[in-house]
């Protein structure tokens, strides 16, 4: 079945009993229910009576998007504002006056600021309009605290929000934080605040608040996982780098060095750029980065125009634009890599996932530099994809694709695929719904066609990545083995 279910809302005690379905009006609630906010779509109030709740259109059948934001209880709901974008994330803020959220004024839609209405009803406002990063998530807390993970960058930090604006709350050294706190304590009652810390030495683990805000925003981490996994591994540097791309466009990136790695020495390279495309590389420890610099590599990681953690206008470039603009950036970072004596230019190689994957078949397409290219589910024809992803996907593009298909096929591989030199491989998932499996077989069909060096290796019951570890194990050994046979 291809349209949408019903998603409404049911209610009962903790132990089970005193269940009853809530305000049975609302059809279309987005997402889950979480104690004060976070990712979720509705959140609790602080006497627990009622819930702020997010419903937005379903995905099949609407070109436009909004959000309605509703309070609900037992008694039935109260309408609160509409929106018209995407929103994500709510919590109470001021005391219960107020309900916060994420949203955009953008016609990405990705929600990237923070933005309050008043929980009586009225006009919801931006609060963060000169952000200079990008509010990921919003989530409150039992004692009625807001919360907002923000991207500067390839890092990230924790504010809290309180009086229409944010403060820097928690950042990791040299890493991240990465989520919203959870605080431990209930309604009226403190208890420690925990969060997620990475690096790119250490594997994600949780760090838990030492003190106050006013004293120092100190984080101890409480976990060590994959701490003895990796003491035994030497593993390269890695450099948060800057560069202008040819058109003057100020760009960011992380780069992966190998153990052992000599100043001044060429080496195999390879760009990795990101999924998404409204997403970013964290300053975190990277499966992929680390085990292809474990081969010998120099790794960079851009993030280009459309990636977060740089501003609306920044995140917004993207539109329309992911072709060309995206492409450009991208392909300066291997440039900049050249030009730092980091990267052999005869030995290059590029490889993504999802949007990257689209950057990976769409770049082989425009360029025959990369000697080897691996691409992993990714887009290869636009018009199609928008209609058969599992989520909507008019970020993007928002033109009608039988009206302007040109508009689309403009930046479709499979429509290039005849200057396609470089050899590549696909990886899909056989059960991708957010890129249906049908994309890398219709470009893999038309390169074997042409007589292209191609191959197409696909799991069986995979989503969108793999999940069986055997699975990712393959993923890891397919691209390595490319690596070795092509860019030599």
């Amino acid at each position: 079945m291809q349209e949408p279910d019903e998603t409404s809302l049911y209610v009962m005690n903790a132990d089970g009993t005193g269940g009853a379905w809530w305000c049975g009006d609302l059809k279309s609630i987005a997402g889950s229910v979480t104690v004060g906010g976070g990712d979720g779509a509705a959140a609790w109030s602080a006497n627990g009576d009622s819930l702020a709740v997010l419903s937005q259109l379903p995905r099949i059948g609407y070109h436009r998007v909004s959000t309605a934001i509703d309070v609900c209880s037992a008694a039935g709901s109260r309408h609160v504002a509409d929106v018209a974008n995407s929103v994500s994330g709510i919590a109470w803020a001021d005391g219960g006056h107020d309900i916060a959220f994420l949203s955009s004024k953008s016609e990405v839609l990705t929600p990237e600021h923070v933005w309050t209405v008043a929980a009586a009803g009225g006009a919801a406002e931006d609060r963060t309009p000169d952000l200079k990063g990008t509010a990921v998530q919003v989530g409150g807390d039992a004692q009625g605290r807001v919360w907002v993970l923000v991207a500067h960058g390839v890092r990230s930090e924790v504010d809290e929000f309180g009086g229409g604006a944010l403060k820097t709350a928690y950042r990791w050294p040299d890493g991240i934080v990465s989520g919203v706190p959870v605080s431990t304590g209930y309604a009226g009652a403190d208890g420690p605040v925990a969060m997620n810390v990475g690096d790119p030495n250490h594997t994600t683990n949780v760090a838990v608040a030492d003190g106050d805000l006013s004293d120092g925003h100190h984080l101890r981490k409480l976990t060590h996982e994959g701490d003895e996994q990796l003491a035994g591994i030497e593993l390269g540097t890695v450099r948060v780098v800057d560069w202008k791309s040819k058109g003057g466009i100020a760009l960011e990136g992380i780069a992966t060095f190998p153990a052992g790695y000599v100043e001044g020495k060429k080496y195999p390279f390879l760009v990795l750029p990101h999924g998404g495309p409204e997403a970013n590389d964290e300053l975190a420890f990277d499966a992929f980065s680390r085990t292809i610099a474990g081969l010998g590599y120099v790794v960079m990681q851009p993030e280009y125009r459309g990636s977060t953690g740089y501003g609306a206008e920044f995140l917004a470039a993207i539109y329309q634009h992911f072709g060309d603009r995206a492409y450009e950036d991208v392909d300066s970072a291997t440039d900049f890599a050249i030009q730092q004596g980091w990267a052999d230019p005869d030995h290059l190689a590029i490889f993504g996932w999802s949007a990257g994957g689209f950057m990976t078949s769409w770049t082989v397409t425009q360029t025959g530099r990369y000697k080897a290219a691996i691409e992993g589910a990714g887009i290869t024809d636009w018009g199609p994809f928008l209609w058969t992803s599992d989520i909507q996907q008019i970020d993007y593009d928002a033109r009608w694709t039988d009206e302007d298909p040109e508009a689309f096929s403009k930046f479709s591989a499979v429509s290039f695929a005849g200057k396609v030199t470089t050899p590549l491989l696909i990886l899909h998932g056989e059960a991708d719904q957010r890129v249906p499996t049908f994309q890398g077989i219709e470009f893999f069909q038309i390169l074997a066609a042409r007589g292209k060096t191609v191959r197409m290796v696909t799991y069986p019951g995979s989503p969108h990545f793999p999940t069986i570890w055997e699975q990712r194990l393959n993923v890891m050994q397919e691209v390595a083995d490319w690596l070795k046979k092509y860019n030599k």
